[in-house]
């Protein structure tokens, strides 16, 4: 018995060594999305600019991102101008302000752009948990039959975007 206490610490590096090389390379922030493969959630909220209710039904009919931030949000404001430039470029983006003010929201889109075809308040974070969403920004890529393939956490920028792109085609 001796004998095993003495061998025991070089076991117990030997299996830690063995997982930690087996985590080499893979993406640590990565969580997948229980979403892939399934439709966008139902939902009714409040449009920003109108206070409509937007619907599933008033998703666009082609290939989109539905991009949730928030004005509290540090990483939000960078990837902000990034959003505004593929706008332009013709991506088609739906907002959603989660978890912030309307106020708030209204001032930050018309000093930065408003780079979203729809822009939905989720107030109380109901359809963000329903995304399975971990915090903003977080982003996902919805097909032109309204299911979700991609879901990306944290900002979109010109170093991440070709992958994104990718599953928008």
């Amino acid at each position: 018995m001796r004998k095993f206490f003495l061998f025991f610490p070089f076991v117990a590096f030997s299996i830690l060594s063995v997982v930690l090389y087996v985590q080499i390379g893979k993406d640590a922030n990565y969580m997948p999305s229980a979403l892939i493969g399934q439709t966008v959630p139902e939902f009714t909220l409040v449009s920003l600019t109108d206070d409509e209710l937007v619907s599933n039904k008033d998703l666009p009919n082609q290939p989109y991102l539905i991009n949730f931030w928030g004005t509290w949000c540090a990483a939000c404001h960078v990837e902000h101008p990034y959003l505004v430039q593929l706008a332009r470029s013709g991506v088609v983006i739906v907002g959603v302000d989660y978890k912030d003010k309307k106020s708030l929201a209204e001032q930050w889109l018309n000093k930065k752009g408003d780079p979203y075809r729809y822009v939905l308040m989720d107030e109380l974070g109901h359809f963000g948990v329903d995304m399975g969403i971990t915090g903003a920004p977080e982003t996902f890529v919805v097909d032109s039959q309204g299911v979700v393939v991609y879901r990306h956490q944290g900002e979109i920028n010109a170093q991440n975007w070709p992958v994104i792109e990718g599953y928008l085609q």
